[in-house]
């Protein structure tokens, strides 16, 4: 009896795969169960595998407790199909969706015919498991939140800020006062005096009479 070997991976996980080993005469239902064995998945989830090109562009379908439309389509069922029925490539591909509620996308191809089957072990069998199968969503597991860290000049620790000193901005808050304004009027008004001050003491000139000129 034939064996096959398939590489199993996700279509958005590229570091997890798995390699198993499955009996020509063997059924998809078979490589459903196998797969989901490795992955820690529920098995009874309705799920299919589609007939693929290279590009794994979907063709037949096989499926596993499908919906009634498909049933009244006469879709193939998993239980009834065998590997062997559907193998026309020495590389052909599958793509598989598992769990139509919740999907993970796979990518199922065939790299490898063994002519006899390996004495005392048994099929399907789970000859190669890389990296550890995502968790589904929804399952209450919530990732960690990361802290956020911000380049922006922090202007109040800048300053030397105090705790205390908020019930001040609060208050100016109320009062309809913009912190930031009224530092930059400041601002201006010292640059002004400051050169008011040179201008004076370089030139002779009175700085009242200058700034009655401004008018």
């Amino acid at each position: 009896m034939a064996v096959y070997r398939f590489k199993v991976s996700f279509e958005d996980y590229d570091d997890v795969e798995r390699d198993i080993d499955i009996k020509s005469n063997q059924t998809f239902e078979d490589l459903h169960t196998a797969i989901h064995k490795s992955t820690g998945y529920k098995i009874e989830a309705s799920s299919s595998f589609y007939v693929s090109n290279d590009q794994w562009i979907k063709n037949e379908e096989i499926a596993y407790l499908p919906n009634q439309r498909k049933i009244n389509n006469g879709v193939a069922l998993m239980e009834n199909s065998r590997l062997s029925s559907f193998i026309d490539d020495p590389h052909q591909k599958f793509y598989y969706i598992y769990n139509f509620d919740r999907p993970f996308d796979f990518h199922v191809e065939l790299i490898k015919i063994m002519l006899n089957e390996e004495p005392g072990k048994s099929y399907p069998n789970v000859a190669r498991s890389l990296g550890e199968a995502p968790k589904i969503p929804g399952t209450g597991i919530i990732p960690p939140v990361a802290a956020i860290v911000s380049d922006d000049f922090d202007f109040l620790n800048e300053e030397e800020f105090q705790p205390e000193d908020t019930d001040e901005l609060e208050q100016m808050s109320d009062m309809g006062i913009n912190t930031d304004q009224e530092i930059v009027v400041e601002e201006e008004e010292d640059e002004k005096d400051e050169f008011m001050d040179e201008f004076s003491d370089n030139e002779g000139y009175d700085a009242d009479d200058l700034q009655k000129d401004d008018y």
